[in-house]
């Protein structure tokens, strides 16, 4: 490999002398400072993102009891693949808004919801959860974001799922 490089030099300092060299060198650092000492312009209409008009958000949310098939299965999910546990919600009582968009209209439409839900070892426990606008895989559909009281191991919305409200 060395003598692959040296050969490489020689043959480059054949072709281009020292003086060449340090003329192109020059060069490239004047078209260089050249180039950045252009002035700032607006983009013209084709540079424009144009089609990227950015989000238009309807305020479609789905109603509080629709959230609770996919709360249902995302709990018994993260409960059986990272707790090792066997508990599950068997039934939800008492399911009601308690906000809907609670900050500036252009923000992302949330509805705030509450109730009881019933687990499978016969406790009664407050979930708190969100259902939210374009908030699903890859900004498709609607995404819900939950906490079961009592049952937020990793501490994601402590203290006492608070942090899954408005």
């Amino acid at each position: 490999m060395r003598d692959f490089t040296t050969s490489f030099q020689r043959l480059g300092s054949k072709r281009l002398g020292s003086k060449s060299l340090a003329a192109a060198t020059a060069l490239a650092a004047f078209l260089g400072v050249l180039a950045s000492a252009q002035s700032a312009q607006a983009a013209n209409g084709l540079e424009l993102n144009f089609w990227l008009s950015g989000p238009k958000y309807d305020g479609r949310v789905a109603p509080c009891e629709r959230a609770l098939g996919t709360i249902t299965n995302q709990f018994w999910d993260n409960e059986s693949t990272y707790w090792n546990s066997k508990l599950q919600i068997t039934g939800y009582n008492n399911i009601h808004e308690i906000a809907f968009r609670p900050w500036q209209s252009d923000n992302i439409p949330r509805r705030y919801c509450t109730g009881k839900a019933m687990t499978s070892d016969g406790k009664i426990r407050t979930v708190n959860f969100s259902i939210i606008e374009d908030g699903g895989f890859a900004g498709y559909d609607q995404g819900v974001e939950w906490c079961v009281t009592g049952l937020d191991r990793n501490w994601a919305y402590n203290p006492a799922c608070r942090s899954a409200g408005p």
